[in-house]
C-alpha cells in the first residue's frame, strides 16, 4: 500500500570515492545514500588457511559500521539456503579455499546470484571450488601459482569503478601475487592488472588482478589482493574492498561488461540511485537484488551519477504496477535536463508482476542519467532494473 506522506530527499552522490578520500571508508559514512543492507562474509577453508581471515572480517565489519551495512560472518555452509541468502545484498568469499559447498548449497547460491544477488571474491576465493563450473565463471579465473610475497606495480585500468576511483594510475603495494589458470579479460571488465616487469614470478604477460562482471541478473567482483594481514589496515585497500562490496550490492553502478568503461550495455539496479526526489526503496522478493524504486508519484525522479548517457541509443526498464501506470522520461544531466526519450509504463496487474518496457533514444547528450516519473495521481509504478544500450 502506498504511503500518503512523501519525503523529497536529494541524497549525496554515492557512486565512487574521490582521490584522497580512502580514509573516509574506515572513519565515517562516505556513502550516506546507501540504504541499510546486510552482507554475508563466508570464510570456510578446506585447504590452505590464511591468517589474515580474522583481520579481514574485522575490516569488513568496520566498513559496514561506517557505510550502513551489517555483517554476518560465518564458516557454516548450511547458511547457503535460498531462504537465508535472500537476507543479503551480497556475499563475500573471504580467502576461502577448496571445496566448501555441497551440491544443494551450490544450487541455492547459483539461484541467489542469478536472481540479482552479489558476489565478492577476495584473494583465495580463486583457490576454491575447482569442480564447480558455475563458480569458475563467477569468480572469473582459478588460481594456478604464486611467487613469494613482494612489492609490485599495479596498473589501474579503469578508474570509473567505485573500487578503483580513489587509486593512482600506478599503485605500488606489497602482496602475494597470484598467477591464474586462464586470463579472464575476454569474460570480465578488468579494473587493474599487474606490471610483471615490476616483480619476479609473474607468468601471464597480460595479468589481470581485479575485475567485475554481471552474472545473469547478479553482479560479481573479484580482487586478487588481500593475502597479508597488513592489507586490511591499508586505507587504499579497504576503500577498494568497500567499492567492490557496494558494486556487488547494487549501490555503485558500473559498466562491468567485458571491455566496459561506459560503452556497450550497462544494467543497474534502479534503487542504486545517487540522488532522488520522492521515491523510496522497497524490499521485494521477486525483484533483482531484492528491492525496487517504489512509492513513485507524478514528478518524482532518480539520478545515477556514475551512469553516462554519452552515445546511448536504447533504454529499457523492468517494472511492475498495480497502480495508475505512467511514463518514464529518460533525461541527461538533471531531472529537467535534455529529454532523450520516454517510455510508457502500463499497469502489469500486480506489484509483484514484472515486465520490461523499452524505447529508442532519439536525442543525445553527455551528462549523467536521470529518470523522471510522470502520470496521474496516486501510486504509479515500481522500477526494478534499468538498462542503457549503445555508446562507444
Amino acid at each position: 500500500m502506498k504511503l500518503p506522506i512523501r519525503r523529497a530527499l536529494a541524497v549525496a552522490a554515492s557512486g565512487v570515492l574521490l582521490a584522497g578520500t580512502a580514509v573516509a571508508a574506515t572513519a565515517g559514512p562516505a556513502q550516506a545514500a546507501d540504504p541499510a543492507y546486510q552482507v554475508l562474509v563466508f570464510s570456510k577453508t578446506a585447504g590452505f588457511r590464511h591468517d589474515a581471515i580474522p583481520v579481514g572480517i574485522q575490516a569488513i565489519r568496520d566498513l559496514g559500521a561506517a557505510n550502513n551495512f551489517t555483517v554476518t560472518a560465518s564458516e557454516d555452509a548450511t547458511a547457503f539456503t535460498t531462504t537465508n541468502l535472500a537476507r543479503f545484498r551480497t556475499v563475500v568469499f573471504l580467502n576461502t579455499t577448496g571445496d566448501v559447498l555441497n551440491a544443494g548449497q551450490q544450487t541455492a547460491f547459483e539461484s541467489y546470484v542469478n536472481s540479482g544477488g552479489g558476489f565478492v571474491g577476495v584473494h583465495s576465493a580463486a583457490d576454491t571450488e575447482y569442480d564447480w563450473p558455475y563458480y569458475g565463471q563467477l569468480v572469473g579465473a582459478w588460481f594456478a601459482s604464486h611467487p613469494a610475497i613482494q612489492q609490485a606495480n599495479v596498473n589501474v585500468e579503469d578508474r570509473t569503478h567505485a573500487a578503483t576511483a580513489h587509486l593512482p594510475q600506478t599503485w605500488t603495494r606489497t602482496d602475494e601475487w597470484y598467477n591464474y589458470r586462464t586470463n579472464p579479460r575476454s569474460q570480465v571488465r578488468v579494473l587493474a592488472s599487474l606490471t610483471e616487469s615490476s616483480y619476479s614470478g609473474g607468468t601471464m604477460g597480460d595479468h589481470p588482478i581485479a575485475w567485475c562482471h554481471p552474472q545473469s541478473s547478479g553482479r560479481a567482483f573479484y580482487t586478487g589482493f588481500g593475502h597479508t594481514q597488513a592489507s586490511y589496515a591499508d586505507a587504499a585497500f579497504r576503500a577498494h574492498l568497500l567499492g567492490g562490496i557496494r558494486y556487488a550490492a547494487g549501490w555503485a553502478p558500473a559498466a562491468c561488461t567485458p571491455g566496459g568503461g561506459g560503452g556497450g550495455q550497462v544494467t543497474v539496479e534502479a534503487e542504486a540511485f545517487s540522488s532522488q526526489s520522492g521515491v523510496q526503496v522497497v524490499g521485494k522478493g521477486a525483484a533483482s537484488g531484492g528491492a525496487t524504486v517504489g512509492y513513485v508519484d507524478n514528478g518524482d525522479w532518480t539520478g545515477y551519477a556514475s551512469v553516462s548517457t554519452t552515445g546511448r541509443t536504447g533504454f529499457s526498464a523492468r517494472i511492475s504496477s498495480a497502480g495508475a501506470g505512467g511514463t518514464i522520461q529518460i533525461r541527461s544531466g538533471s531531472a529537467t535536463g535534455t529529454l532523450l526519450g520516454s517510455v510508457a509504463v502500463p499497469n502489469t496487474g500486480g506489484w509483484e508482476t514484472f515486465r520490461t518496457v523499452s524505447t529508442t533514444l532519439t536525442a543525445s547528450a553527455s551528462g549523467a542519467l536521470f529518470l523522471r516519473y510522470t502520470g496521474g495521481s496516486g501510486a504509479l509504478f515500481d522500477v526494478d532494473t534499468v538498462t542503457l544500450t549503445g555508446g562507444s
